[in-house]
């Protein structure tokens, strides 16, 4: 059944996202629920987004927003690459580009970004872009709806240096405990770690995830 005032509110990326650095590369995570008001318009939804073969971004907010933003970093970074002999861009240029984007037009945009990835110059780095544009380089980065509820979680596990699977397992915690809690965040868990070897998708179904009290 057609329902006006629910199919014409914008797709809203109700989310958990993540991100962390670790000793060789970072890891990133994010849970696939999509809303639309208060209707789930979908379940499964990848909101992990190649930018380049080693840099990611992690999306929230609004789904249209998110998804030009990335588009257009993907295309000019494809030309910086020719540009510069078809060399790895830089992590921190993928996110320079994401903030310009937000910046200015901060005003029509709703759109949350975290970029992380690794480049041979300076290995695994994490880039939080708030709303608003802003540019902030962190060592594990959060954010989306869900983000509230685990604030502290991640003061009181985060680590620095972890190892890959110490980082993938803090990611897929911290995500689990935002679903939990979070009514607009929810589905499964998609990961993906990124080191000089490149990139590794993983997934958590929904009846596996890691929660814990």
């Amino acid at each position: 059944m057609f329902h006006p005032a629910k199919d014409q509110q914008e797709h809203m990326l109700g989310t958990s996202i993540i991100a962390v650095r670790y000793a060789e590369g970072v890891v990133v995570g994010a849970d696939s629920r999509t809303t639309t008001g208060s209707y789930i318009a979908n379940r499964v939804s990848n909101k992990l987004t190649s930018l380049h073969d080693s840099i990611y971004c992690c999306r929230s907010g609004s789904a249209a927003d998110t998804q030009a933003i990335a588009d257009y970093v993907r295309y000019f970074l494809d030309m910086h690459s020719m540009e510069i002999g078809n060399d790895m861009p830089l992590v921190s240029t993928a996110a320079s580009l994401v903030r310009q984007l937000c910046y200015n037009n901060k005003e029509a945009l709703l759109a949350g970004m975290i970029v992380a990835g690794y480049d041979p110059v300076h290995g695994g780095q994490v880039y939080s872009i708030p709303l608003g544009g802003l540019l902030v380089p962190r060592p594990y980065a959060i954010g989306g709806s869900g983000s509230t509820y685990i604030f502290s979680f991640c003061d009181a596990n985060w680590q620095d240096d972890m190892t890959e699977d110490q980082a993938l397992k803090f990611v897929e915690r911290a995500l689990a405990h935002a679903m939990a809690r979070d009514g607009s965040s929810g589905g499964i868990i998609r990961t993906a770690v990124i080191n000089k070897d490149g990139v590794k998708r993983g997934l958590v179904l929904g009846d596996r995830l890691p929660f814990m009290f």
